[in-house]
């Protein structure tokens, strides 16, 4: 009887893990297994700093934070990139400089990681692996910027360490000690950093203290705004790979604040007031989405919030934190855009409208919407979860950066 109480015990947890693990797969998925065992991994990660949150042991987000530091590996040079870590305008950078000799001034990516304004570091193996491949690809310089996080930092501070780094290393005395081409640096980010990369372009425009025009920005599965967290793209997705919509909208209301009012009036999509209606034309997507991606869905008015929420915490309604807020008028300016979006991703309607509305106002813009990929897809190509489809990705910005920078 031992020996069956055993098999049964042996049965239930291989049944349970079996549970955790497979999750149905969209059927154009590759390596659906690698996919599934990501995803279990994520979520089991996600559910333990839950738990350790309302023990209260521990900040939800900084018990996520614990992946970043088990990821994490020092600067280290290889034959081909130099790489530090540094300080610019007092904010952390990791520098990526190229070892072979360049008779011409070099290219530059201000690099911004993703991670919900929450968690990551450009240390995590997976943003080394990226930035430090990008520095070596194009030959170029590579700043990626350890911004401040919350829940320790809210907005603006993100955003103001982000524009702050990217000010001070387009002074043309920086740009010269780096041997960097003034004519050839773009900003780029993933998810948050894709966020933040939309908004210091912006930024830029109306700065004139800025006299270096940036050359491109390239906007990896950003997020793009805060209004509208019931798009098409957010009910199709709201439960797929890596960000469930739960966990973004998670991530949204931590970018403000704990207080767990907005986060709940974010999940029912009634935290916008009123006397800010007229801001929800930048993200109708009724008429901002192609039809393909709107077939199945009725668009209906938004309700409103309370004014309290937006009085205490102004930031979800600020372009710096939603660029999608921005006016026509605003966008106008923006450099050569790269937008990659993904099918099966909450934040792909944002990225979708963005490109629309870029195009609309004669940015030119190269729009790559992979069919096939979910959101953060191109953080898997270092080993052991390499993605074939996160090497599609990271080839296809490499290079239309290559064309275009």
């Amino acid at each position: 009887a031992d020996m069956g109480a055993k098999l049964l015990c042996l049965f239930l947890a291989s049944a349970l893990v079996a549970y955790y693990i497979y999750t149905p797969m969209p059927e154009d998925f590759e390596e659906p297994w690698k996919v599934m065992l990501i995803t279990a991994a994520f979520r089991a990660v996600a559910h333990l700093a839950e738990v350790v949150d309302q023990l209260g042991l521990m900040h939800h987000m900084e018990a996520l934070k614990l992946i970043s530091a088990i990821e994490y590996i020092a600067p280290m040079s290889d034959e081909n990139v130099t790489v530090m870590d540094t300080e610019f305008s007092n904010v952390a950078v990791r520098l990526y400089l190229p070892r072979k000799l360049s008779d011409k001034l070099r290219r530059a990516v201000v690099y911004f990681h993703g991670g919900g304004w929450c968690v990551g570091q450009a240390g995590m193996k997976s943003y080394d692996h990226l930035t430090r491949w990008t520095s070596y690809r194009l030959n170029a310089v590579v700043v990626s910027v350890n911004y401040r996080l919350a829940p320790k930092y809210r907005f603006p501070v993100q955003f103001e360490d982000a524009y702050s780094v990217t000010k001070f290393f387009l002074q043309s005395s920086v740009l010269s000690q780096y041997g960097v081409d003034p004519d050839r640096v773009c900003v780029a980010g993933d998810s948050a950093g894709g966020n933040l990369a939309a908004a210091v372009a912006q930024q830029l425009l109306q700065d004139s203290e800025v006299k270096t025009k940036l050359k491109a920005q390239a906007l990896l599965y950003p997020a793009l705004q805060t209004l509208d967290l019931n798009l098409p793209s957010y009910q199709e997705n709201e439960n797929k790979p890596i960000l469930p919509r739960l966990l973004m909208v998670k991530f949204w209301s931590e970018y403000f604040t704990s207080d767990s009012s907005l986060k709940e009036a974010m999940a029912s999509n009634r935290h916008v007031p009123v006397e800010s209606s007229h801001l929800f034309q930048f993200v109708n997507w009724s008429n901002l989405l192609p039809e393909e991606l709107k077939k199945g869905y009725a668009y209906t008015s938004p309700a409103y919030g309370s004014s309290e929420l937006a009085q205490k915490y102004p930031g979800f309604l600020d372009p710096r934190a939603a660029p999608l807020l921005a006016s026509d008028a605003q966008l106008r300016g923006l450099p050569l855009t790269y937008i990659l979006t993904c099918r099966h991703d909450v934040l792909r309607d944002d990225g979708v409208m963005y490109a629309g509305r870029l195009r609309a106002v004669g940015v030119p813009v190269m729009h790559d919407h992979a069919k096939d990929a979910f959101h953060g897809a191109m953080m898997f190509v270092s080993s052991p979860a390499e993605l074939a489809v996160g090497h599609r990705l990271l080839n296809g910005y490499i290079g239309w950066l290559n064309e275009n920078l």
